[in-house]
C-alpha cells in the first residue's frame, strides 16, 4: 500500500500489518495514533524512535512473534511469508540447519529466549557466526543487540507495508 492508503486505512484493518512488523500492540497503537504522515520518511522516524523505546518486556512479547532461525515458520500469514524469506540464506544444507538448532538450543538455556538476528541477505554461515558470537555475550550485551535486531526487522517490515 503507498502512504495515502497507509494514512487513510481503518485502523483495525491496518493493526495486523502493523503487528506482523513489531508484535507490541503498544507500538501499533502509537504509529496508528500518530496518523497521517506527510512522508514514508516521517512514518519510518517515528516508528524507528517508538521501537527504541520499547521496554524489555515488549521486547520479549515481541520475540514470540518469531520463529527460530532455521526453522521454516508455518502458515499463510504475512509474519510466515516475511520470516520464511528473511531466513531464505539458510538453504536446505541439513548440516547447516542442525548447528543452526544446536546453536539455537545454546543460545535458548543461555539467555531464556529465542535467538533474533536481522537474517535478511545473510547466509546460514553468517547466522551461524554471530550466533556463537553472541553466545559470548553478557546478558546487559545481549538483551541491547536483541533489541537492535528486533529494531531492524520491524523496520524492513513496515517498508514491505509502506511501499512509498
Amino acid at each position: 500500500m503507498d502512504l495515502e492508503e497507509f494514512n487513510s486505512t481503518p485502523a483495525d484493518r491496518l493493526r495486523p500489518a502493523l503487528a506482523a512488523c513489531c508484535d507490541v500492540p503498544e507500538w501499533v497503537e502509537g504509529i496508528l495514533a500518530k496518523r497521517p504522515y506527510g512522508d514514508v520518511a516521517a512514518l519510518t522516524a517515528v516508528a524507528d524512535q517508538s521501537l527504541r523505546e520499547l521496554d524489555d518486556d515488549e521486547v520479549d512479547r515481541a520475540l514470540q512473534a518469531h520463529p527460530r532461525i532455521g526453522d521454516r515458520a508455518q502458515g499463510v500469514s504475512t509474519e510466515a511469508s516475511w520470516s520464511r524469506k528473511e531466513q531464505s540464506g539458510v538453504g536446505d544444507d541439513p548440516g547447516a540447519r542442525r548447528e543452526l538448532a544446536e546453536g539455537n538450543r545454546q543460545y535458548e538455556e543461555r539467555f531464556g529466549r529465542v535467538f533474533l538476528i536481522c537474517a535478511t541477505g545473510l547466509s546460514a554461515q553468517d547466522m551461524l557466526t554471530n550466533l556463537r558470537e553472541r553466545l559470548m555475550h553478557d546478558d546487559v550485551t545481549e538483551a541491547k543487540v536483541v533489541h537492535e535486531e528486533l529494531r531492524k526487522i520491524a523496520l524492513l517490515r513496515l517498508a514491505k507495508v509502506v511501499d512509498g
